[in-house]
């Protein structure tokens, strides 16, 4: 591993792209990850190197191992976000308030504990196509598929329901008001 300290790109105006006045100048770090020997599964291919850019604070180096391992690992955050928005629903409900959206990922997220912690406790329900997993080792999608035959085993702390008869519901001739309108949150680039 080698790395190249107070570096710059080239920096170039683009007319045709509206890049006309003076551009700022990013100082960092060029990182050159080179890899020898490669792990006993992942021998048959060539290794490759790795080129990185690390821009950070000024006068501030950066770890260089925990840099390159970070970048090898990004795979395992955009999988969790794939999973918390397609497999629990984090984007799915239209929330009026900002604070209803906090509560919402607050929720989500303590699911998501949830089936990491449970992964000790479930069996393995893989599809023909995927590969055997220890049981300790599950991901939190194998988990998700098992998790209610858990949850029924596990039982509630909860009473059961009382019934409470009918509700009277919304009175004659009148509407619900439109609801109230937030401006949208959007980030600053």
């Amino acid at each position: 591993m080698r790395s190249w300290a107070k570096m710059h790109p080239k920096v170039q105006n683009h007319e045709g792209r509206g890049s006309r006045g003076p551009l700022p100048v990013a100082v960092g770090t060029l990182i050159l990850v080179e890899v020898e020997k490669l792990p006993r599964g992942e021998r048959r291919r060539e290794p490759r190197v790795l080129w990185l850019w690390w821009h950070g604070l000024e006068g501030m180096a950066p770890d260089l191992e925990l840099v390159w391992r970070s970048y090898v690992r990004r795979f395992d955050l955009e999988h969790t976000f794939r999973f918390l928005k397609q497999g629990m629903g984090w984007t799915t409900p239209r929330v009026r308030h900002p604070e209803q959206a906090d509560r919402w990922t607050w929720l989500i997220l303590a699911a998501f504990t949830q089936l990491r912690l449970a992964r000790t406790c479930v069996a393995d329900l893989r599809l023909p196509w995927e590969r055997r997993y220890e049981t300790g080792r599950l991901t939190p999608i194998r988990v998700h598929r098992v998790v209610s035959a858990l949850l029924a085993h596990l039982g509630t702390p909860a009473k059961p329901p009382k019934p409470c008869g009918r509700s009277p519901g919304r009175p004659k001739g009148r509407r619900s008001g439109r609801a109230k309108r937030y401006p949208a949150v959007k980030k600053t680039a």
